[in-house]
């Protein structure tokens, strides 16, 4: 694994170091830091503030329950080795790799395939010939724009970009001015030198953290097979790598939106596919889920888990519902457990102001929520009464702390 930069959470601070992490120790330090301390606070008084109030003396311990989503991007860019160091420091017990692949066929860890404008520098460097929509500026009510592929890049080019936080400025008049325009509720603070990987090289340093692997084959943005690639070989050398790497299956959550995919898996790699999991993105298409309506579910939960489907991962807001005003578990989440069905779900503290309703992912419950406690009551819902197996978050410390203060 090429050299790779540490770095040192304590309770207080989150600060690089400059040790070198090709191979750290499992058993580092763990900690919260401020934050959860800080959620807790913000609860009304009651019996959840009172008990995670509680646990404030207690020792941070690795859960699986806690998975880094892409690291810990609330602070870190996604995918990076400081991102994932980060989020292995806060007790995330499983980590993400999602994945994609280069023009020469090789695995790496990006949110998408054509997003290396928005997440790294590709637009100020020569590569930048290489988009498949070079970057054009702002003009008048038209928006800047750019796109830049993976799958139009070598690895070696690859390794050659700086990644950063996940932006594009649209009113941006050149390309290193769309280089901004972070998000008011993330941090650039810990943009610098960070370290891009690969699959492979996730695996390596997932392993050397203590924590376990969830990775994500991502849906091409080029048209399959690609260069004699097909989906199956797309599938089956995510798979490969763990093999390789001596990782057993136990240890191993691959995911797709894709249920062919899933499907694939549980049909050619038994012991990968009982532990695959079905992302749930039918919340697009003309006639959209609607977690309220079984009738409305196809396949069904049950049709699911005839297929061999064990794991459904649907966003947060298809999981809750409001009686009385209270969060509670939707007819989704009781439709997915009567068919046995284990639940996992996405992502907390990836919102913006959670005193405006919390966005996209508190849709369903956007009228109980007032501030960013709201995190702590959402995730104690999900967990106690809707009984998730594990969240994503941005900032891992929130959930392992809940999930340390709960057994879970």
């Amino acid at each position: 694994m090429r050299n790779l930069i540490a770095l040192t959470l304590t309770a207080v601070t989150l600060a690089p170091a400059a040790s070198a992490l090709d191979t750290p120790p499992a058993d580092a330090s763990l900690s919260y830091g401020p934050r959860p301390a800080y959620l807790i606070s913000l609860l009304p008084e009651g019996d959840l503030k009172s008990k995670l109030q509680s646990c404030a003396a207690q020792t941070p311990v690795r859960s699986s329950f806690s998975i880094g989503h892409r690291g810990a991007p609330l602070m870190f860019p996604e995918h990076t080795v400081q991102s994932n160091v980060a989020a292995a420091q806060m007790g995330a017990g499983i980590l993400e790799c999602d994945v994609t692949f280069t023009k020469d066929l090789e695995l790496i860890c990006r949110h998408a395939q054509n997003d290396l404008h928005t997440t790294t520098n590709i637009l100020t460097t020569d590569l930048a010939e290489t988009c498949i929509t070079p970057f054009s500026p702002a003009k008048g009510d038209s928006p800047a724009t750019a796109e830049c592929r993976s799958s139009d890049i070598t690895l070696a080019e690859f390794r050659s970009l700086t990644p950063k936080m996940d932006s594009f400025d649209k009113s941006a008049a050149t390309a290193a001015a769309s280089q901004g325009g972070v998000a008011s509720w993330r941090s650039t603070q810990y943009a610098d030198g960070a370290t891009a990987m690969t699959h492979a090289e996730s695996i390596a340093l997932f392993k050397s953290l203590g924590a376990k692997f969830t990775p994500e084959l991502k849906s091409p943005a080029v048209e399959m097979p690609f260069n004699g690639f097909s989906m199956e070989d797309y599938a089956q050398k995510l798979i490969n790598e763990y093999k390789s790497a001596g990782i057993p299956a136990s240890d191993v959550w691959a995911q797709s939106f894709d249920l062919e995919v899933v499907k694939y898996w549980i049909e050619n790699e038994p012991a990968f596919g009982a532990q695959a999991v079905y992302l749930d993105g039918r919340y697009n298409g003309e006639t959209p889920l609607d977690p309220s309506n079984p009738d409305s579910f196809s396949p069904s939960m049950q049709e699911l888990a005839d297929m061999g489907v064990n794991y459904i991962a649907p966003p947060m807001w298809f999981l809750v519902t409001l009686e009385d005003g209270k969060m509670v578990p939707s007819a989704y989440a009781k439709e997915a457990k009567a068919a046995g069905l284990k639940l996992i779900t996405w992502t907390l503290e990836r919102s913006g102001p959670l005193t405006t309703g919390g966005g996209w992912y508190f849709q369903s419950v956007q009228p109980a929520v007032s501030n960013a406690s709201s995190y702590y009551e959402i995730l104690d819902v999900l967990a106690q009464d809707v009984k998730i197996e594990g969240i994503f978050s941005d900032w891992p410390a929130t959930v392992t702390y809940y999930a340390n203060c709960m057994g879970l």
